[in-house]
């Protein structure tokens, strides 16, 4: 099965080491990449990948490289979704199965693209955009036949934590974002972690995936970390709190209630127990109670194997 990548950067990077271990078993190879700065490549035959121009249009790349399944792995918009929503309509346009880790068209189009790729008999899968390729929409849907999500919590969002970790040792919100930066966790732009974007956009992916919300990140009640300091962090710890930037959504008679906040936890809640890129998801149900997923200290090769997964599903499916 030929695959397209769609961005180029550590993940797919990633990916594409992933599907090189992988080859005895899983006969996947990439037959196209296209990037916004470093120009489109497609592989000849029996010959390596070759970058050249930038394709004229993303179609054009599609047409190309003649793959049957294209990964969407360009940066987050939080605030619209886009350009990776027109890339994903042009794969289906094309007839071809998608998969994409960025959760930017998750959180905006979940409902119409999914829709399309229905009405077009293809696949699409995402399962890395929230939790780095730690099972969750396929646990959801593949282990839990009949079962209503109600609710979740979760502390998904790698950078704050890494900040806050920063803060308990004096130092500031800046110095935070270096390091997560150096460690290529932080967002491209880390104002969007540091303001609750990424997790307000994960929020609103998990419900329109999970309980058919049809939301965007703009309906979700946001807050970032931005208003803590060294000084409230350390009250915070003398008193046995920390805080934590937590995600939740919430059944009520009015409708699906979304927030991100900077809440003041006990350092033994559950949902304060993880640090660095660790992630923590609790999933409310009506059938099943209430259960949870732990990702502990993911990286791109997490993310890498999250779309792995769904390229192994997409195959097992044909």
């Amino acid at each position: 099965m030929k695959v397209a990548l769609i961005g180029n950067g550590n993940v797919g990077k990633a990916f594409a080491r992933l599907l090189e271990s992988q080859r005895s078993r899983y006969p996947f190879r990439i037959s196209g990449i296209h990037t916004l700065n470093h120009g489109t490549a497609y592989k000849p035959p029996d010959k390596p990948l070759e970058f050249g121009p930038r394709a004229e249009s993303i179609e054009e790349f599609i047409a190309k490289c003649r793959a049957e399944v294209v990964i969407e792995i360009t940066s987050l918009d939080p605030t619209a979704g886009e350009p990776a929503i027109s890339h994903i309509r042009a794969a289906f346009a094309q007839g071809k199965h998608v998969i994409t880790a960025n959760k930017g068209p998750i959180a905006h189009a979940y409902r119409a693209l999914k829709a399309e790729a229905t009405a077009r008999q293809l696949m699409f899968r995402y399962e890395s955009t929230v939790m780095d390729g730690a099972p969750v929409f396929n646990m959801v849907a593949n282990t839990l036949p009949g079962v209503k999500i109600t609710g979740f919590c979760g502390a998904l969002n790698s950078t704050t934590k890494v900040v806050i970790e920063e803060l308990k040792k004096g130092h500031t919100i800046e110095d935070g974002v270096r390091l997560a930066q150096q460690m290529g966790i932080a967002e491209t732009d880390a104002s969007y972690d540091i303001d609750g974007w990424d997790s307000a956009a994960k929020t609103a992916a998990l419900a329109n995936v999970l309980m058919d919300a049809n939301v965007t990140p703009q309906d979700v009640d946001r807050r970032g970390i931005g208003q803590l300091t060294p000084e409230k962090v350390a009250d915070m710890v003398s008193k046995g709190k920390t805080p934590v930037l937590v995600s939740r959504a919430r059944t009520t008679a009015e409708g699906i209630r979304l927030r991100v906040r900077s809440e003041v936890l006990d350092q033994t809640d559950l949902l304060a127990s993880v640090h660095g890129t660790s992630n923590v998801l609790m999933i409310d149900t009506d059938l099943m109670g209430t259960i949870g997923t732990v990702s502990i200290t993911p990286g791109v090769e997490q993310t890498a194997y999250g779309l792995f997964s769904d390229l192994v599903d997409i195959a097992k499916n044909l």
